[in-house]
């Protein structure tokens, strides 16, 4: 723990999470965007479904931490909706018990603190053609059709509804783009820098609409240190610095 008094951002989940800090993703862009405002941290792990999260969830989020998190982004579902196995192992997990574990999941994380704020992403779809490529004489036939995704994806959004939790609706955000198959994904399954644009967009969608106090929304939280420091690069009327703990110029995009 550096310091303790910026919020602290945990992403929580499995691959979509681990890989969020490659090829451009949505979580290395929250970093950027929180940058000076909140701490973003990654409990990504690849593989694993809501099951393997149960297992370990208090290790992951000890109740008796000194510092619990001001907001948890939570993924899990593209695992568990795959097809089952006929040996029993593998990742599936049926639809009834993945909504039991996410509702489990989901009420250990609102135990943390009353100021920890919870999101849901929903199963985003995938492009099929490209999971089929992905077939290795290392691994066994990988079943993920969108038609399981679609439904993991609904369970998860009725969920959140009836617990009055925040979520986003991955599955339809991502096919609002024409191209969404051909251009969001690096394999079929894990977001590009296209995808996760989008993924983005939609958090900082709810951070700002939602009604919390206070506010997470990255333009609501004060950025450290912003005051002016005679150590600023001297301003052309030779008298004063120039203040820069609040430019965003360096961004491809600027966000909302």
């Amino acid at each position: 723990m550096v310091g303790s008094g910026r919020p602290l951002f945990v992403l929580f989940g499995s691959s979509i999470v681990q890989f969020s800090f490659s090829n451009e993703g949505w979580g290395a862009t929250l970093a950027d965007i929180y940058a000076r405002k909140a701490d973003i941290l990654l409990r990504g792990y690849c593989g694993w479904n809501s099951r393997r999260a149960l297992q370990v969830i208090d290790k992951i989020f000890p109740k008796d931490a000194a510092v619990q998190p001001s907001l948890v982004i939570v993924y899990f579902g593209g695992n568990d909706s795959m097809g089952p196995h006929p040996s029993g192992l593998g990742p599936h997990v049926p639809l009834p018990e993945y909504i039991e574990n996410m509702n489990r999941i989901a009420k250990h994380l609102k135990s943390l603190s009353e100021k920890t704020r919870i999101i849901f992403l929903s199963c985003p779809p995938i492009n099929e053609e490209m999971v089929c490529q992905l077939e290795s004489p290392f691994i066994g036939k990988i079943e993920r059709t969108n038609e399981l995704c679609r439904k993991y994806s609904e369970a998860c959004i009725q969920l959140c509804n009836d617990m009055d939790l925040k979520v986003i609706d991955l599955w339809t955000a991502m096919q609002k783009r024409d191209d969404w198959a051909t251009v969001c994904f690096t394999d079929g399954i894990h977001f590009s820098s296209e995808g996760s644009k989008i993924v983005v967009a939609e958090i900082l969608k709810v951070l700002k609409e939602a009604e919390w106090e206070p506010s997470l929304h990255w333009k609501s939280l004060p950025t450290e240190f912003a005051e002016d420091s005679p150590y600023y690069l001297v301003a052309s009327d030779g008298l004063s610095t120039f203040n820069p703990s609040e430019w965003t110029s360096h961004r491809e995009i600027q966000w909302d």
